[in-house]
């Protein structure tokens, strides 16, 4: 039986939802690497953080917060730690003005995964785009598509080389779908 995948995303349309800002350390102070949520690792954490509401509205189960930082309420994290708990850490983090218990859902496996061949379209960075540090890395990747084959028993994982893709396995996906999970967005890979 062949596994199937979801790219796990954040649905804009959801009229009149909440905006969630950059991830903050107590203090108010900016992260030394904001990015660091979607690199497929665990990460070290010092300190409670904060996220702040940019646009207030609906509370959503799952939203992207700034740098493309997964917030998920905590029946959502509940979920993750339940049917992926080896996959995933959950960084507890403040909300202002929400009593309820969030988290950032870290993505703790980096997996390269992507089917090049089956993927819609995949961009590189060439030489002509004088980014040598770069060269041969993705640029953009349209319609990913990946190798079931090469993803073994992850549940939750990034792909290596776009780890803006934050991919769930199906049982994950039908757990969000049955639990009506709000904010998410799911598009299979």
């Amino acid at each position: 039986m062949v596994k199937r995948y979801f790219q796990l995303t954040d649905d804009v349309s959801v009229l009149g939802r909440w905006d969630l800002g950059h991830p903050r350390e107590s203090g108010g102070r900016e992260l030394e690497d904001p990015w660091m949520f979607r690199e497929g690792h665990p990460v070290a954490v010092s300190g409670r953080l904060s996220v702040p509401i940019e646009v207030p509205g609906k509370a959503l189960d799952f939203s992207l917060a700034g740098f493309s930082t997964p917030v998920v309420h905590v029946t959502v994290a509940n979920l993750f730690q339940e049917l992926a708990p080896d996959d995933v850490q959950l960084v507890p983090v403040d909300i202002e003005g929400r009593p309820d218990a969030y988290f950032i859902l870290v993505a703790t496996k980096l997996i390269r995964c992507i089917d090049d061949g089956a993927t819609e379209e995949v961009l590189y960075w060439t030489e002509e785009d004088r980014r040598p540090e770069k060269l041969g890395q993705y640029r953009d990747v349209y319609g990913m598509r990946i190798d079931p084959a090469k993803v073994g028993d992850a549940k939750v994982f990034r792909t290596w080389g776009w780890s803006i893709a934050l991919v769930v396995s199906e049982d994950l996906q039908r757990a969000l779908t049955k639990k009506k999970a709000t904010g998410v967005k799911l598009t299979p890979v």
